[in-house]
């Protein structure tokens, strides 16, 4: 494990202060990280604080005053990603939500109460989705056979089986309680008591089951009485929400059994299910004041023994012989420094009966590992079975061996900086810990009615999770460790900004090469679904090595243009209702593949011209998106003569027979609609009044589309077409384009493994990166105008109006549409929740002169 960056407030005197209070950290699969605070204002009073960053942009913190009135202790993010609970010591949980899609902007509509009962666990309710992965099959072809749908039930289920959105808590008086989101908006909630005999719940931790069934497990802080299990059944009967609890097999530690520990860990300290559906493992933590020991549980079916009496009057045959469910204590460690958080994996790997090899073993996942921070400042990776230590790291102490034992490390001067809450990505290759770093900080003003506050606030670190796991592999191992988990996010639609951070510059390569061979191997219809998230995935990995930047442009004109085209294919419509199977898009393509002729005209009249009839006011509206792919054509051609140079953008388009089949066909739409409306069509500044730019743009773009099409053998372009596109310049002013977004994150910066200190609410003036360098088409002047990159609109140097980012690539566009037609509005909702990459968007502050 190493460094990679820290966040902190900006200091402030000593004099002011906050109580060190309970903190809360949660980390979602589109890597949003969300922690608590309180802030104490002039007047002393206390504002509970909810903080949500982006890990690429963590200074852009957003922090939300959460209304809650007591501290707030839980916070989870649902399997989207996109909203968050959280609950307080009065009983009080919000559920927040994007306001309009924006990273930075939430709100909270609805939520539920259990007045004046601290919540102690709190969970969604699950959706009945589980994809596991298979790791003994990584070098599997298909991705059905690494990544297989398990057969899980949801929690509860609406008309037809869709699953109810909803979440349950647990409260410290042995309460449970669910609220259901209707699909009207409204909240359905219900609270029963968890068994008859109601006691204090000091620690309680939330599990499913594949039947659909919820398991929940409570301890009342003591190590001398027991865990006890309780399964929870939810339902819907007369619109009223109805809980049936079941008690299940209870345990007591091991250490509190054992005579001569008996009375050593008086507390229990950590309850954690190994995973929310894995409700038959669980983690224990018994502490003293100074020491920790940690145990791990499996509940196992074990054959009842008959006695031989009443064998010999009825024999048990087989399944016949009774069965009772027990707990089993799977491994537990020596004594330990005082453990002070915990951090469970979110990979549903698919474990075998080789579960407890020993930690040697070089095929160990992420995945298998859970973290465990101590007071003395380190944080170990452990095997989340065996126990056995995988990889250390020390927060401000020198590293050590990691064999050697904590007992005989000497004590530091003064109190050590720990983790009071951490998470673990969703693919384990980096961890997030909240620290109680003691000095006074101060926070940026917070509102949601303004105002803001001071607060010893605590400091986030982000640390990396070496894919092997501490263990020394060879280069394809390590590149086929990234691979995989590259692949699994690609399936799942999970961010993979976390496996970004262990790509050094020299892998890239191999690992664009290697995902794009695997994509192949898949089935059509897998590889249609995957086409755009894939293009975004090579984009990011390409940006982190100086020798592949330039690809980022084409990649991402890559996406831009299959956007483009599947949306103005849609706009057509058949002239008549009964027409054939095929769409007029699909008509197009298969009429513009088949005829190679070099002439537009020819091609447009075998086509149905009345199925391109537009309303007028539409076509206009569209003339930005049309003007860019008219820029597009020329500037591609125009570089054709140096096509070999790939640090030209727009390099790897000359050899792409699909790309250029497809912009073969939108030349030929836009010719078509260009004779219903002129003033749509892209204008372009020519020598000549009398050329026919579009004739000749169509007839070089066909002849280079024939040299590389699908269906003929692939040629190199002959002499007299290079020849031509060598005179375009002179015929043509050549357009500049806006290739690429400028992406200010960090993960292109974090490759020399010199960790960053930031500071939150203030932008850090980083080294220039990859994707500075000044090559051609990507330079930038200062104070160059800005393009809104998804309507091709100019923005101007210093734009007015409100304007959102990708937090990943950097794409700019403005809030709100300029242009209310309604082909522009279903161009609009393509992105309003997502940018062409997938990232998230978030809103940017007006730029200033």
């Amino acid at each position: 494990m190493d460094l990679a960056y820290v966040c902190e407030w900006e200091k402030w005197p000593k004099s002011t202060h906050c109580p060190s209070v309970p903190l809360a950290c949660a980390w979602s699969c589109r890597n949003l990280v969300a922690f608590t605070t309180d802030l104490r204002n002039d007047d002393q009073d206390l504002t509970r604080m909810i903080h949500i960053l982006d890990t690429e942009h963590p200074w852009e913190v957003h922090s939300i005053s959460s209304e809650h009135s007591e501290a707030i202790t839980c916070l989870e993010w649902d399997q989207s990603g996109s909203r968050l609970l959280s609950a307080d010591a009065d009983g009080q949980i919000k559920c927040w939500s994007m306001a309009d899609h924006l990273a930075n902007s939430w709100e909270s509509p609805v939520g539920s109460l259990v007045e004046g009962d601290p919540i102690v666990a709190l969970s969604w309710l699950h959706n009945g989705v589980k994809l596991a992965l298979h790791v003994e099959k990584s070098g599997a072809s298909s991705f059905g056979e690494k990544f297989s749908r398990v057969k899980f039930s949801p929690s509860l289920t609406l008309f037809g089986g869709k699953p109810m959105e909803g979440w349950i808590a647990v409260t410290v008086s042995g309460l449970v309680t669910v609220s259901l989101l209707k699909p009207s908006g409204q909240v359905l909630t219900s609270t029963e008591s968890l068994c008859r005999l109601r006691g204090r719940v000091a620690l309680a931790d939330i599990a499913f089951t594949g039947g659909g069934n919820i398991v929940v497990a409570t301890a009342d802080g003591s190590s001398a009485s027991p865990v006890q299990f309780y399964k929870v059944c939810v339902s819907v009967v007369s619109e009223k929400c109805r809980i049936d609890t079941e008690i299940l097999p209870s345990l007591f530690m091991r250490c509190t059994t054992d005579l001569n520990r008996k009375d050593k860990f008086p507390a229990i300290t950590h309850l954690k299910f190994l995973a929310r559906d894995m409700s038959e493992q669980v983690l224990l933590c018994a502490s003293s004041q100074t020491s920790s020991i940690v145990e791990c549980w499996s509940l196992r079916k074990e054959g009842l023994p008959v006695n031989n009496i009443f064998q010999q009057i009825s024999p048990v045959v087989g399944d016949k012989q009774p069965m009772i469910l027990k707990w089993r204590i799977l491994s537990a460690t020596n004594d330990l420094d005082r453990v002070s958080a915990v951090a469970l994996p979110k990979l549903p790997i698919s474990l075998t009966n080789t579960d407890l090899k020993v930690a040697s073993d070089t095929q160990f996942y992420p995945g298998l590992g859970l973290a465990l921070a101590f007071h003395d400042g380190s944080v170990h990776i452990v095997h989340r079975l065996s126990l056995q230590t995988m990889a250390v790291f020390y927060s401000s102490a020198a590293p050590r061996s990691v064999d050697e034992p904590a007992v005989k490390r000497p004590r530091a001067t003064g109190p050590a900086v720990h983790f009071k809450a951490m998470q673990l990505s969703w693919t384990s290759l980096a961890l997030v810990g909240i620290d109680n770093h003691g000095k006074v900080n101060r926070v940026m003003p917070v509102d949601r009615h303004g105002g803001g506050g001071l607060r010893r606030g605590p400091r986030l670190s982000m640390l990396r999770i070496s894919p092997s796991m501490g263990h020394a592999l060879e280069v394809h191992l390590a590149l086929r460790h990234l691979l995989f988990l590259l692949e699994y996010c690609m399936v799942t639609g999970y961010d993979w900004w976390d496996i970004l951070l262990h790509v050094q510059p020299g892998m890239v390569q191999s690992l664009v090469e290697k995902l794009h061979e695997e994509y192949t191997r898949q089935n059509a219809a897998l590889q249609q679904v995957l086409s755009t998230r894939i293009l975004a995935m090579k984009a990011s990995l390409c940006k982190l090595s100086p020798c592949t930047v330039t690809r980022v442009c084409d990649y991402h004109a890559k996406l831009f243009l299959i956007a483009v085209s599947s949306t103005l294919k849609s706009l057509l419509r058949p002239h008549l209702l009964n027409t054939p199977d095929k769409s007029p898009g699909d008509r197009l393509t298969e009429i513009c593949a088949k005829i190679t002729d070099v002439d537009i005209d020819k091609v447009m009249i075998n086509l149905k011209t009345e199925e391109f009839v537009l309303d007028m006011n539409t076509l206009q509206a569209l003339q930005q998106l049309l003007q860019w792919v008219g820029d597009f054509v020329l500037y591609l051609l125009a570089s054709l003569p140096n096509q070999g140079s790939p640090l030209r953008p727009g390099h790897s388009f000359l050899r792409d027979g699909t790309s250029l089949g497809m912009l073969r066909e939108l030349m030929v739409v836009i010719r078509i609609w260009g004779l219903l409306k002129p003033s749509c069509l892209p204008v372009y500044t020519a020598t000549s009044d009398t050329q026919d730019s579009m004739s000749l743009l169509f007839r070089l773009l066909t002849k280079l589309w024939i040299c590389c099409r699908d269906e003929g053998p692939t040629s190199e372009p002959d002499e007299a077409l290079v020849d031509e596109c060598c005179l375009l310049p002179s015929q043509l002013l050549i357009p500049s384009l806006d290739w690429l977004p400028v992406s200010d994150g960090l993960v292109s910066r974090l490759q020399p493994k010199q960790p960053l200190r930031l500071h939150f609410g203030k932008a850090p003036a980083l080294l220039g990166s990859a994707t500075t360098l000044q090559l051609d088409g990507l330079s930038r002047a200062p104070g160059q105008p800005k393009i809104d990159h998804l309507r091709r609109l100019h923005l101007g140097a210093y734009p007015t109006e409100e304007c959102k980012a990708c937090t990943r690539c950097g794409c700019v566009t403005m809030l709100k549409s300029p242009n209310k037609t309604t082909a522009v509005k279903q161009w609009e909702q393509r992105w309003i929740k997502n940018c062409l990459c997938g990232g998230l968007w978030r809103r940017m502050p007006l730029s200033c002169p």
